[in-house]
Protein backbone atom coordinates (compact mmCIF):
# COMPACT_ATOMS: atom_id res chain seq x y z
CA UNK A 1 0.00 0.00 0.00
CA UNK A 2 1.09 3.58 -0.52
CA UNK A 3 -0.22 6.53 1.30
CA UNK A 4 -0.18 10.07 0.21
CA UNK A 5 -0.29 12.64 3.03
CA UNK A 6 -1.24 16.05 1.97
CA UNK A 7 -2.64 19.26 2.93
CA UNK A 8 -1.93 22.80 4.24
CA UNK A 9 2.01 23.82 4.93
CA UNK A 10 2.09 23.09 8.93
CA UNK A 11 -0.21 20.31 9.02
CA UNK A 12 2.54 17.50 10.19
CA UNK A 13 2.19 15.69 6.70
CA UNK A 14 6.31 14.85 7.11
CA UNK A 15 6.13 14.59 11.08
CA UNK A 16 3.26 11.65 10.61
CA UNK A 17 4.90 10.31 7.44
CA UNK A 18 7.72 9.70 8.75
CA UNK A 19 6.38 8.27 12.14
CA UNK A 20 3.84 6.21 10.23
CA UNK A 21 6.59 4.85 8.19
CA UNK A 22 8.94 3.89 10.95
CA UNK A 23 5.70 2.09 12.25
CA UNK A 24 4.49 0.11 9.29
CA UNK A 25 8.24 -0.44 8.15
CA UNK A 26 7.43 1.58 5.37
CA UNK A 27 9.95 3.58 2.97
CA UNK A 28 9.04 7.68 3.62
CA UNK A 29 9.35 10.10 0.16
CA UNK A 30 9.03 14.07 1.07
CA UNK A 31 8.45 15.19 -1.48
CA UNK A 32 9.45 18.93 -0.92
CA UNK A 33 12.95 17.07 -0.25
CA UNK A 34 13.26 16.03 -3.74
CA UNK A 35 12.69 19.27 -5.20
CA UNK A 36 15.39 20.85 -2.85
CA UNK A 37 17.65 18.40 -3.76
CA UNK A 38 16.75 18.12 -7.66
CA UNK A 39 16.70 22.01 -7.83
CA UNK A 40 19.90 22.82 -5.48
CA UNK A 41 17.98 25.41 -4.00
CA UNK A 42 15.65 26.30 -1.07
CA UNK A 43 11.61 26.43 -1.93
CA UNK A 44 11.85 29.88 -0.71
CA UNK A 45 14.45 30.92 -3.39
CA UNK A 46 12.59 29.10 -5.54
CA UNK A 47 9.29 31.33 -5.37
CA UNK A 48 11.40 34.39 -4.51
CA UNK A 49 13.68 33.97 -8.23
CA UNK A 50 11.45 32.17 -10.34
CA UNK A 51 7.89 32.47 -8.93
CA UNK A 52 5.36 30.29 -7.81
CA UNK A 53 4.50 28.84 -10.62
CA UNK A 54 8.16 27.07 -10.90
CA UNK A 55 7.48 25.77 -7.99
CA UNK A 56 4.56 24.30 -8.82
CA UNK A 57 6.08 22.64 -11.93
CA UNK A 58 9.25 21.00 -9.64
CA UNK A 59 6.54 19.45 -6.92
CA UNK A 60 5.01 17.98 -9.92
CA UNK A 61 8.00 16.76 -11.84
CA UNK A 62 9.34 15.24 -8.52
CA UNK A 63 6.29 13.72 -8.43
CA UNK A 64 5.57 12.38 -11.82
CA UNK A 65 9.32 11.28 -11.45
CA UNK A 66 8.57 9.08 -8.57
CA UNK A 67 8.84 5.36 -8.81
CA UNK A 68 6.38 4.41 -6.94
CA UNK A 69 6.58 0.50 -5.09
CA UNK A 70 4.51 -0.76 -2.49
CA UNK A 71 5.31 -0.34 1.23
CA UNK A 72 5.76 3.27 1.11
CA UNK A 73 4.19 7.22 2.57
CA UNK A 74 5.09 10.26 0.61
CA UNK A 75 4.66 13.56 2.44
CA UNK A 76 3.27 16.58 -0.42
CA UNK A 77 4.16 19.85 -0.64
CA UNK A 78 0.95 21.85 0.49
CA UNK A 79 1.01 23.18 -3.18
CA UNK A 80 0.76 19.64 -4.77
CA UNK A 81 -3.27 20.23 -5.58
CA UNK A 82 -2.46 23.07 -7.98
CA UNK A 83 -1.12 20.82 -10.39
CA UNK A 84 -3.55 17.95 -11.62
CA UNK A 85 -1.31 16.04 -13.40
CA UNK A 86 0.53 15.49 -10.20
CA UNK A 87 -2.53 14.78 -8.53
CA UNK A 88 -3.79 12.57 -10.31
CA UNK A 89 -0.90 10.57 -10.54
CA UNK A 90 -0.79 10.16 -6.61
CA UNK A 91 -4.63 9.05 -6.75
CA UNK A 92 -4.04 6.42 -9.40
CA UNK A 93 -1.05 4.88 -7.49
CA UNK A 94 -1.54 6.20 -3.84
CA UNK A 95 -4.48 6.19 -1.05
CA UNK A 96 -4.93 10.44 -0.23
CA UNK A 97 -4.73 11.18 2.87
CA UNK A 98 -5.72 14.99 4.04
CA UNK A 99 -4.41 16.29 7.22
CA UNK A 100 -7.56 18.54 8.26
CA UNK A 101 -5.88 20.87 10.46
CA UNK A 102 -7.75 24.24 11.98
CA UNK A 103 -6.67 27.73 10.60
CA UNK A 104 -5.74 28.63 14.11
CA UNK A 105 -3.11 25.58 14.55
CA UNK A 106 -1.68 26.49 11.24
CA UNK A 107 -0.62 29.79 11.95
CA UNK A 108 0.52 28.49 15.25
CA UNK A 109 2.59 26.40 13.92
CA UNK A 110 3.75 28.48 11.29
CA UNK A 111 6.76 30.69 12.60
CA UNK A 112 8.72 30.38 9.70
CA UNK A 113 5.91 31.42 6.77
CA UNK A 114 7.98 33.54 5.38
CA UNK A 115 10.95 31.43 5.15
CA UNK A 116 9.14 28.11 3.91
CA UNK A 117 8.63 28.75 -0.03
CA UNK A 118 4.40 28.79 -0.04
CA UNK A 119 2.65 29.28 -2.98
CA UNK A 120 0.25 32.00 -3.27
CA UNK A 121 1.27 33.43 -0.37
CA UNK A 122 1.82 36.75 -1.44
CA UNK A 123 -1.11 37.10 -3.41
CA UNK A 124 -3.46 35.92 -1.29
CA UNK A 125 -2.14 35.46 1.98
CA UNK A 126 -2.52 32.71 4.45
CA UNK A 127 -6.19 32.88 5.33
CA UNK A 128 -7.39 33.26 1.65
CA UNK A 129 -4.34 30.16 0.56
CA UNK A 130 -6.14 28.46 3.74
CA UNK A 131 -9.94 28.79 2.18
CA UNK A 132 -8.55 27.81 -1.04
CA UNK A 133 -6.70 25.10 -0.44
CA UNK A 134 -9.23 23.17 1.76
CA UNK A 135 -11.69 22.95 -0.60
CA UNK A 136 -8.60 21.19 -3.41
CA UNK A 137 -7.40 18.97 -0.49
CA UNK A 138 -11.26 18.02 0.36
CA UNK A 139 -11.50 16.87 -3.29
CA UNK A 140 -8.88 14.68 -3.86
CA UNK A 141 -8.85 13.01 -0.63
CA UNK A 142 -10.09 9.67 0.04
CA UNK A 143 -9.68 10.03 3.61
CA UNK A 144 -9.38 13.31 6.09
CA UNK A 145 -8.19 13.00 9.39
CA UNK A 146 -9.58 16.01 11.58
CA UNK A 147 -6.39 17.34 13.91
CA UNK A 148 -6.57 19.06 16.66
CA UNK A 149 -3.99 21.46 18.42
CA UNK A 150 -3.90 18.81 21.25
CA UNK A 151 -3.27 15.96 19.08
CA UNK A 152 0.20 14.00 19.11
CA UNK A 153 1.86 12.88 15.82
CA UNK A 154 1.29 9.37 17.32
CA UNK A 155 -2.48 10.06 17.64
CA UNK A 156 -2.77 11.15 14.12
CA UNK A 157 -0.75 8.07 12.93
CA UNK A 158 -3.02 6.10 14.50
CA UNK A 159 -6.52 7.68 13.15
CA UNK A 160 -4.64 7.66 9.53
CA UNK A 161 -4.02 3.76 10.11
CA UNK A 162 -7.50 2.75 11.78
CA UNK A 163 -9.11 5.04 9.05
CA UNK A 164 -7.53 3.55 5.96
CA UNK A 165 -7.21 0.04 6.95
CA UNK A 166 -11.18 0.50 7.24
CA UNK A 167 -11.17 2.23 4.36
CA UNK A 168 -9.76 -0.47 2.47
CA UNK A 169 -10.74 -3.75 4.24
CA UNK A 170 -6.68 -4.89 4.72
CA UNK A 171 -3.99 -5.21 6.96
CA UNK A 172 -1.00 -2.88 6.41
CA UNK A 173 0.83 -4.87 4.11
CA UNK A 174 -2.12 -4.90 1.94
CA UNK A 175 -3.06 -8.26 2.54
CA UNK A 176 -6.99 -8.83 3.31
CA UNK A 177 -7.59 -9.30 6.85
CA UNK A 178 -8.24 -13.15 7.94
CA UNK A 179 -12.03 -14.78 9.03
CA UNK A 180 -13.75 -12.51 5.99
Amino acid sequence: MIITLIGMPGAGKSSAGQKLASILGYGFIDTDKLVIGSSGTALQDIVNNMGDTALIRAEEQSILGLDLKDNCIIATGGSVVYSQKAMQYLKEKSVIVYLDVPYGTIVQRLSNLNTRGVVGLREKGLYGLYKERTALYRSFAEHTIEVSRKDKVVDVVNRIITTVLAGHGADIHGQPPENQ
